[in-house]
C-alpha cells in the first residue's frame, strides 16, 4: 500500500456475504476522522450497519457512491493525510480497481467453515475463528445462533481462539433442546468444552447465553476463565415475556418484525432478510416445540426462573448493557457484588454487541486480555 494511504473496502459480516450496498456515507470528503467513528452506512441481505473506520485521518475519495454494489472486498474509500497528493490518491485508486478481483462465491479458502460435534446424542454446530491463548466461548441467547457474533468473532479472534456454537434447539444444531432449562444449556457449554479438549475458557455470553454462562462458573468454576455479560439473563427476574411469546407465536413477517425490532436500538437494522431468516427458521421440525420448551423452564409466566447475581464476581466478571435495552432491564447491572466491571452504553439496546461492536469489542478485548 501506497505510503500514507489506507483504504476502507466492503467488510464482509458472515460466511455466506458476498457483496454489499451503499446506503450512504455518514462523513464527507475532507473530513477528518478518527478510529472507531462510524462512516458509511452498509446494506446486505441479513442486516444494515454502519462501517467503522480502522484508521485516524482525512476522508480524501469517496470511491463508492449511495446505491452502488460492492463484492466483498471492494474499494469504498480512501483514509490519508493531508500532506499526500491528490495525484498519488488517484493513481492508488485507478491502480487497486485495474488490480481488484473479487473473492469466487466457491473459494474454499475464503474463511473458515462452521462444523459439527456430537454431545450427548445431538449435533451442535459450531466456528472456530483464530489460534492461540486461553480460547473464548460465545454463547448466543433465546432464539439466536452463532451468527449473533458477526461484528465479534473475527475481532476477538485476533490473538486468541474464539469458538462460537449453535444451542440445542437454535441455529443448524439439534432441535433437542432438553428440558431447556439454564442448567441443561451449561451442560451442553462444559461438555462441548470437553470434546474441543479446552480445559478453562472465557465465557461471553448474551442475554440468555449470560445466565449459561454464570450458570457454567457455578457448577465449575475450575473451567471459567471469566465470564463477559452482554445484556444478560441471570441477574434479575424481569424481561419481556411478551417479545419471548411473540417471536415463538409469530408465524408471518408483519408478526414477528414487530418483537424483533425490540431487540435493536435502531429498528432499520431489521431487514427484509432477516425477517425471512428468522421465519425459515422458526419453520424447520421442532423448532416451534423446542423454543417453546425453553421458554418454560427460562422464563415461566414471563420471569426468569433462575437469578444467580451472587455468582457475578465469584470469577473475572464484565457486565455490558445497552441503557434502551426492551428486553432485560438494563437496571439488573446496578448493585452487583464488588468487583464487577459493568459498562451501560446510553443510546443501545438489547443487540449492544451488534450496534456497538467495536467498542463492545475493546471491553471484551481487555477483559479477557
Amino acid at each position: 500500500m501506497s505510503e500514507g494511504i489506507r483504504t476502507i473496502c466492503m467488510p464482509k459480516w458472515g460466511l455466506s456475504m458476498k457483496e454489499g450496498k451503499v446506503a450512504g456515507w455518514l462523513v464527507g470528503e475532507g473530513d477528518s476522522i478518527t478510529g472507531g467513528d462510524e462512516i458509511i452506512d452498509i446494506e446486505t441481505e441479513k442486516i444494515s450497519s454502519a462501517v467503522e473506520a480502522a484508521d485516524a485521518g482525512v476522508l480524501r475519495r469517496c470511491v463508492a457512491q449511495e446505491g452502488d454494489v460492492l463484492p466483498v472486498g471492494g474499494l469504498l474509500g480512501i483514509v490519508a493525510d493531508e500532506s499526500v497528493a491528490d495525484a498519488d490518491i488517484d493513481a492508488f485508486v485507478t491502480d487497486f480497481q485495474a488490480n481488484f478481483v473479487p473473492p469466487e462465491d466457491d473459494d474454499e479458502d475464503s474463511g473458515p467453515a462452521t462444523e459439527t460435534v456430537e454431545i450427548d446424542g445431538r449435533q451442535i454446530r459450531y466456528l472456530t475463528r483464530g489460534e492461540g491463548g486461553t480460547p473464548v466461548i460465545l454463547i448466543h441467547g433465546f432464539g439466536g445462533d452463532l451468527n449473533n457474533w458477526l461484528f465479534n468473532h473475527e475481532a476477538l479472534a485476533a490473538t486468541r481462539t474464539v469458538h462460537a456454537l449453535d444451542l440445542p434447539g437454535h441455529g443448524s444444531s439439534s432441535k433437542d433442546a432438553g428440558d431447556g432449562s439454564i442448567g441443561f444449556f451449561a451442560g451442553v457449554v462444559t461438555s462441548f468444552a470437553d470434546a474441543l479438549e479446552i480445559e478453562k475458557a472465557h465465557l461471553v455470553g448474551h442475554s440468555m447465553g449470560g445466565a449459561i454462562s454464570l450458570a457454567v462458573a457455578r457448577a465449575a468454576p475450575e473451567r471459567v476463565a471469566s465470564v463477559t455479560l452482554i445484556g444478560s439473563a441471570g441477574l434479575g427476574s424481569d424481561i419481556d415475556g411478551d417479545y419471548l411469546e411473540g417471536f415463538i407465536s409469530a408465524e408471518r413477517r408483519k408478526d414477528l418484525k414487530p418483537h424483533v425490532e425490540k431487540l435493536f436500538s435502531d429498528p432499520a437494522l431489521v431487514t427484509r432478510q432477516l425477517i425471512n431468516d428468522l421465519l425459515a427458521f422458526k419453520r424447520i421440525d421442532g423448532v416451534t416445540a423446542a423454543l417453546g420448551t425453553v421458554r418454560d423452564a427460562f422464563a415461566p409466566g414471563g420471569a426468569q426462573a433462575e437469578v444467580m447475581r451472587d455468582v457475578a464476581g465469584s470469577v473475572p466478571t464484565l457486565v455490558i448493557w445497552g441503557a434502551g435495552d426492551q428486553i432485560i432491564p438494563a437496571s439488573h447491572a446496578d448493585g452487583l457484588p464488588d468487583g464487577v466491571a459493568c459498562t451501560v452504553m446510553d443510546g443501545q439496546g438489547h443487540m449492544v454487541q451488534m450496534e456497538a461492536a467495536t467498542e463492545v469489542n475493546r471491553l471484551i478485548d481487555e477483559h479477557v486480555g
